[in-house]
């Protein structure tokens, strides 16, 4: 039998539950998470039922947690959160073919309308019907059990293990970045943030042929880490405007030559202006990171350089290679993983405050 303890307003504070029950970590409020029933929809004829086995804390679980909103998406009622996730086929529909019970697979977690133009012409996800693990008003993955459409559940092979299925929704980040500004070998490039993504970004650039890379960032630690992970020059910089044209002249000398393309993987006016400042003369800038939905820059001499601007929303049809990539080991993503945790609420609190703090935390894993 399933023991519960009440708080005064009536939220459920721990449990000592049967294999049952279904649980899932619940965002009730700011920096306020519970560990609560989740009950799941009927299993569909094209659907599976996963028991998940890894979840990696994203950065808009951070904003979620911190903020109770990412954007324009704002978090109105008790949400589960989680979409990097990954596990093992415990049930299937009907209709389903290519999945088995006991299969390990790797989650796509945006459930688009399939309908709308957009999905027609398989830019999916930029669907304005999207359905995304944790992004309100959608419950996320960080649960016991979900249940998810088949086709979006992809099967892991035997020497990947689960913990890189889920950092397969990450690495897809930077595929589709290095997709959407045409990576390849002749692509001298810098990456702006040293974050998660920002690794992942630089990984999947090396992996797209990218003979040089330099890493930009405020933080000496993560700066350490992106040169352990393969970087060829780190530059540390500063958070103030005043010092972007000293900058840019060291990015320069860094990488030797001119910079083909900057990634930026934070999105603040001084990231995005150093970004098109060092960027050579029809070369490309492509915005990986949101951090400001505004931002004042000076488009007008970048413009004049003809310097392209791209940008990037999620990710689109990366799964596979994602995948393919960490099977031939051509991508590492297990340095990236610093810290676990177990699936306990001593376990969740703990583990959103060190993704918190960020410093020396990169990847936060549950294990469940």
């Amino acid at each position: 039998m399933a023991t519960k303890t009440h708080l005064s307003d009536g939220e459920v504070d721990q449990y000592s539950v049967t294999e049952e029950e279904n649980l899932a970590v619940w965002l009730l409020a700011i920096k306020t998470l519970r560990i609560q029933p989740f009950n799941l929809p009927s299993l569909g004829p094209y659907d599976v039922k996963i028991r998940i086995k890894a979840v990696g804390i994203c950065g808009s679980d951070i904003h979620h947690f911190k903020n109770m909103r990412v954007a324009n998406f704002v978090v109105k009622k008790p949400m589960v959160l989680g979409h990097e996730c990954a596990g093992i086929v415990e049930q299937v529909g009907s209709q389903v073919k290519f999945l088995m019970i006991g299969d390990r697979v790797a989650l796509e977690p945006g459930i688009s309308c399939r309908q709308c133009q957009l999905c027609k012409d398989g830019r999916y996800n930029l669907c304005r019907n999207m359905k995304f693990f944790g992004s309100p008003p959608t419950n996320g993955a960080l649960a016991n059990q979900v249940v998810h459409p088949a086709d979006l559940c992809f099967k892991l092979p035997d020497n990947v293990s689960l913990e890189e299925g889920a950092m397969c929704e990450p690495l897809s980040v930077g595929v589709h970045a290095c997709r959407r500004a045409n990576v390849g070998p002749d692509t001298k490039l810098i990456n702006i943030g040293a974050g998660p993504i920002g690794l992942v970004t630089m990984l999947a650039a090396r992996a797209f042929g990218s003979p040089k890379i330099v890493i930009v960032d405020v933080d000496d630690i993560r700066l350490s880490f992106a040169k352990d992970l393969g970087a060829d020059e780190i530059i540390k910089v500063s958070s103030i405007m005043q010092d972007v044209e000293e900058e840019v002249v060291r990015i320069r000398n860094a990488m030797g030559g001119p910079v083909d393309l900057s990634f930026d993987c934070v999105g603040f006016n001084k990231t995005m202006t150093t970004a098109l400042q060092a960027t050579r003369a029809g070369g490309k800038v492509c915005l990986v990171g949101l951090g400001q939905s505004e931002m004042t820059l000076p488009l007008t001499s970048a413009a004049a350089r003809e310097v392209d601007v791209i940008g990037i929303f999620r990710y689109r049809n990366t799964w596979p290679l994602c995948i393919e990539l960490l099977r031939t080991g051509e991508i590492d993503v297990k340095p990236l993983i610093t810290h676990r945790y177990n699936f306990t609420q001593e376990g969740v609190d703990e583990a959103f405050e060190t993704s918190s703090c960020g410093g020396n935390a990169i990847k936060v894993m549950f294990n469940l």
